[in-house]
């Protein structure tokens, strides 16, 4: 970003400040889904869109050359896919099994722990000095890789007790994600990160501001039939943030089983903690019952704060 130019300048000091906002904005999405349900559900047209902005943006940060780099010392990747592909979906269906009855509220869970991991986890990683190159390949990996990792996990873990659209989800996912994120690799390699440098500034703070609309959008359909009166709800949120905290957990256990350095141990953390449930809302209010969209929200309200919390527990780096 050339320092002359101020408006430039001007978008980034937002998109900073919007950055360490994020354990409050993030939760603001769903406030005001919930509390202006009527002036939210009018962008649930537009939620494919926005989301494709959001990660056209992140992927514009993504170079070919960093994966390849990354590639050559597969442990923390290997480590990445065993622990959020395979134990995670695996743990949350067993567990949230021991508190629900209904399979569709169980699939929620899943789905959620089998969700892409978070273009937000790189901000994380920056800040407490993590590999970077490491979490933007596994970023671009698992994102690649979410149209059939996504429904496949469901599927596998669920089987029969519930009723989706494989073909669907898997084309939502292509639309919101694969492509949008090809796309912005595509432009940072051939402009050789001129594109991306002159951009970024500006759409940064726009992808935070779309995050915060999407999360709206997702939460205003399902506002007027949750009752946070109702013990069900909490019991939801509970879940949720046991299975969010158990993901950071398992993924400092396996950086200290892999004799990780501090940097791959970092990413991993949060590469493995953090989940893309703007996406996954998305896939659940669009292919799943609407009980199978509760934990994905409550997933949304809690995951930065936990972030931050696991972060002060987990790391001894020190922040930027």
């Amino acid at each position: 970003m050339p320092p002359s130019n101020k408006p430039a300048t001007i978008a980034h000091n937002i998109n900073n400040f919007l950055n360490r906002m994020l354990p409050v904005t993030t939760p603001l999405g769903v406030v005001l889904g919930f509390t202006l349900p009527g002036v939210f559900i009018h962008l649930r047209p537009f939620v494919p869109w926005l989301f494709a902005v959001m990660t056209f943006s992140g992927a514009l940060k993504l170079r070919a050359r960093e994966f390849g780099e990354t590639i050559r010392s597969p442990v923390p990747i290997i480590l990445f896919f065993l622990t959020a592909r395979i134990l995670m979906p695996t743990i949350a269906m067993f567990f949230s099994s021991l508190f629900f009855a209904d399979p569709d509220v169980v699939a929620g869970y899943v789905l959620l722990l089998s969700g892409p991991t978070a273009v937000s986890g790189f901000i994380w990683v920056s800040i407490y000095r993590g590999d970077k190159a490491l979490c933007l390949t596994l970023i671009l990996l698992d994102t690649l890789l979410a149209p059939l990792v996504v429904p496949g996990s469901v599927s596998i873990l669920m089987g029969s007790k519930i009723a989706m659209d494989i073909t669907g989800i898997a084309i939502s996912l292509l639309l919101m994600i694969v492509v949008p994120t090809i796309m912005g690799v595509t432009v940072n390699e051939t402009s050789r990160g001129k594109v991306p440098s002159y951009i970024c500034p500006f759409l940064d703070p726009v992808s935070k501001i779309c995050l915060m609309l999407v999360i709206a959008a997702n939460a205003s359909p399902i506002a007027p039939r949750v009752q946070f009166g109702d013990p069900h709800v909490w019991k939801a949120a509970a879940v949720c943030i046991a299975l969010t905290v158990t993901s950071f957990s398992l993924a400092k256990l396996v950086s200290v089983i892999g004799k990780c350095s501090t940097e791959k141990s970092v990413t991993l953390l949060f590469s493995v903690g953090l989940r893309n449930f703007s996406s996954v809302t998305t896939i659940a209010l669009a292919f799943f019952p609407e009980a199978a969209v509760l934990p994905a929200l409550m997933g949304i309200v809690f995951q930065q704060s936990i972030s931050a919390l696991m972060a002060k527990l987990f790391t001894r780096s020190t922040l930027r």
